[in-house]
């Protein structure tokens, strides 16, 4: 007799859905101001230029209305949330995972970890709410002057380097959750590889709300100088509370000429986050920059990873994934933008929603004048396993170039009863022939992550699905 795929692997939410008290050695109340601004700079001793970015943001912010596309963002109440809550209050992560606190190792052991940074990674961070708690990076990897830190502690060591960079990818004014990120930002990670230096392997950064009513507010900033090549992961998670919390990150990354960056996220925020991040990369001569961007979890999330093409040669290769099921909205997508000659782009987007869940895609091809030769392909495939999910497109296209190779295709298809049928009558379940199956539309996006995430991605996979069907 078959064994289903809950007896392969158990059902078991704990994983994610498990909290710790909330003590934090340092905790702003609730609402937001200016002068919780102020404050969060006044508790990093930050430098007057951050401060007076943070202002500007801010300022930016109060005056920038609500996005009036995409999801309903109206219930956002921006006073309801905590803005700062450090767990460690130390000025600097720690740097041996047995100086943590018990209940901050706990977590993050039974998300992983530890054992990631034993086995795969050349440098780990861990950041648990407000807070970077945890940073290392491989010695040798350092004796080549690779950078791998957090972004408070790359704002006191390398300022030069920031402050070159910090903010000119994604201005504070480019829409109203990058200004609120400029205002209020904390943590998230800082890489530097220097030119002609191969990272080899990747670096992993794990983001973990704990508290109820928080919001996490990363600044990530990633720069491959001339020839250098570097491979960054991330993963995000967060337990189920009653009310909402608020994810809003802004994510910059640089390629010098010649340079390649591989960007691998996989978030699986739980069901009460709003998770509205900012995310764009700039590629100069004959530099590659990848997205490989899965999105499951979260109440919304709206998240459209850009990269913009401004040296000849340049690529852009992005993959992204976004599973909906009840209560959910992913918005999703990418962003090309063309600006220099024979630049090239393939954006590949696949979305599955299932039990009332709702997929968007929407994405952004621009080709500007004089960017000749150009050569660009769009591709969305949308699976409705059921009748009342939703699945929509949204795709612009903007060429001002005549001399330019542009394809878009767009496909929505249903699970096929044959196919079912065909499964069933090898000795799987209903539920366990829809899993393959759904495992077999996301195959191109599994194969790109490394063997642990997708690992992650089948078990999250059958956590949805399971009592989806039959």
């Amino acid at each position: 007799m078959a064994q289903t795929a809950q007896e392969i692997t158990p059902l078991d939410y704990t994983r994610y859905d498990f909290k710790n008290p909330e003590t934090y050695s340092v905790r702003i109340p609730k609402g937001l101001s200016l002068e919780v601004v102020e404050k969060i700079s006044e508790i990093k001793k930050e430098p007057e230029w951050v401060r007076e970015y943070r202002r500007r943001a801010y300022r930016h912010f109060v005056e920038r209305p609500m996005p009036d596309w995409g999801p309903d963002l109206s219930e956002i109440d921006f006073d309801a949330f905590t803005y700062y809550a450090d767990a460690i209050g130390d000025d600097r992560p720690k740097r041996s995972w047995d100086d943590l606190p018990a209940d901050i190792k706990n977590t993050f052991d039974r998300l992983g970890i530890p054992k990631a940074e034993r086995e795969f990674f050349g440098g780990v961070g861990a950041q648990y709410d407000s807070g970077t708690v945890y940073h290392k990076i491989r010695e040798d990897l350092a004796k080549k002057g690779v950078i791998f830190c957090d972004t408070d502690t790359a704002v006191r060591d390398y300022p030069e380097i920031v402050q070159k960079y910090f903010g000119k990818v994604i201005p504070y004014n480019d829409n109203k959750f990058a200004a609120l990120n400029s205002a209020v930002w904390s943590g998230g990670s800082f890489v530097y590889v220097p030119p002609g230096v191969d990272v080899g392997i990747p670096l992993q950064a794990y983001f973990r709300i704990n508290a109820r009513n928080v919001g996490q507010f990363e600044r990530t900033l990633i720069i491959a100088d001339r020839g250098a090549k570097v491979h960054y992961i991330e993963g995000c998670t967060a337990p189920i509370y009653s009310t909402d919390s608020l994810h809003a990150a802004v994510v910059e990354v640089v390629a010098e000429p010649y340079a390649k960056i591989r960007y691998t996220t996989v978030q699986n925020w739980s069901k009460n986050v709003y998770n509205l991040v900012t995310k764009r990369a700039v590629a100069y001569e004959n530099a590659l920059v990848e997205w490989v961007d899965g999105n499951m979890g979260s109440k919304v999330t709206m998240k459209y990873p850009s990269v913009y093409l401004k040296g000849r040669g340049a690529r852009a290769d992005i993959l992204s994934v976004a599973f909906a099921s009840q209560g959910q909205i992913i918005d999703s997508g990418a962003k090309a933008v063309h600006s220099a000659p024979d630049t090239s782009s393939k954006i590949v987007s696949k979305s599955i929603a299932i039990r009332g869940g709702q997929t968007s895609y929407r994405g952004l091809l621009h080709v500007a004048k004089g960017a000749t030769g150009v050569k660009a392909a769009v591709r969305c495939d949308a699976l409705l396993p059921d009748e009342e999910s939703r699945s929509d497109t949204y795709p612009y296209n903007e060429i001002h170039e005549e001399d330019a190779t542009i394809t878009h295709e767009a496909v929505v298809g249903k699970i096929g009863e044959e196919q079912i049928f065909y499964l069933m009558s090898r000795g799987l379940s209903e539920s366990d022939a829809i899993h393959l199956i759904l495992m077999g539309f996301l195959a191109e996006f599994a194969k790109e992550l490394p063997v642990d995430y997708a690992l992650e991605l089948n078990r999250l996979i059958q956590l949805e699905m399971a009592g989806a069907v039959g």
